[in-house]
């Protein structure tokens, strides 16, 4: 079956697209959703940019659908997008990274219903930590692109998600009620490597920038390089 990803270059995206190469789909495109709002309801925006080389990585053709990043216009945009994809493209299928926002499933679903169109949320209502601890297992290289929750400070960004990391949300969440899984819009992710790409991605100049309890990680510079 012919299908399209949503892929924000996030460690569940990431994880969601490898899951269903796994079961034998044929990703034919993958959508990445550039926001002008930062707060967009629905579509992550740290280093969006930059799931072309991802893209690049796993040879997998790649579409930035640009939009306001308002709350109706950006489904808009992404119902037309699709359509274009199912008359071009022939897919009959989208799957997409979500595993506790019942906003984004609901809306996805609703739109996949009015094209004609199956969904797939393979990692939905798994376990946050297990799912960390899967991606971690399966060689997932993956940085903290942003923070916006209490207990997060600057020195997250930019930190690779290993089991001692793990470990600290763990506490976070004991503390402060986060979720480890990020589902409630605490962080953000970008994935660096992963089994799935041909090549890893280098970071060569990037900026941090904080205001007041939350930031992000600028990327300013990346490029593929051979894998160790």
């Amino acid at each position: 079956m012919k299908i399209a990803c949503l892929f924000s270059g996030g460690k569940d995206s990431c994880y969601s697209l490898w899951y269903m190469l796994h079961q034998g789909f044929d990703v034919v495109a993958l959508i990445s959703v550039k926001p002008d709002n930062p707060a967009s309801w629905m579509f992550h925006y740290p280093a969006i940019e930059w799931t072309k080389l991802q893209a690049e990585s796993m040879e997998i053709p790649m579409i930035l659908l640009e939009t306001s990043g308002k709350k109706d216009e950006e489904l808009n945009d992404l119902k037309e997008l699709l359509n274009d994809l199912k008359e071009n493209l022939g897919i009959k299928a989208i799957s997409f990274g979500a595993i506790a926002s019942d906003y984004q499933k609901t809306r996805i679903e609703r739109l996949c219903e009015e094209l004609g169109l199956k969904s797939f949320a393979p990692l939905w209502h798994k376990n946050p930590e297990s799912l960390l601890l899967e991606e971690i297992n399966f060689k997932f290289e993956i940085i903290i692109t942003a923070c916006s929750a209490l207990g997060f400070t600057k020195d997250w960004l930019g930190k690779k998600i290993d089991k001692a990391l793990v470990e600290k949300l763990k506490k976070l969440s004991e503390k402060y009620g986060i979720n480890i899984g990020f589902e409630g819009g605490e962080a953000e992710t970008f994935v660096l490597d992963s089994p799935i790409f041909k090549k890893r991605i280098q970071i060569i100049d990037s900026e941090i920038i904080w205001k007041g309890d939350s930031g992000y990680l600028m990327i300013k510079d990346a490029r593929l390089c051979e894998k160790h």
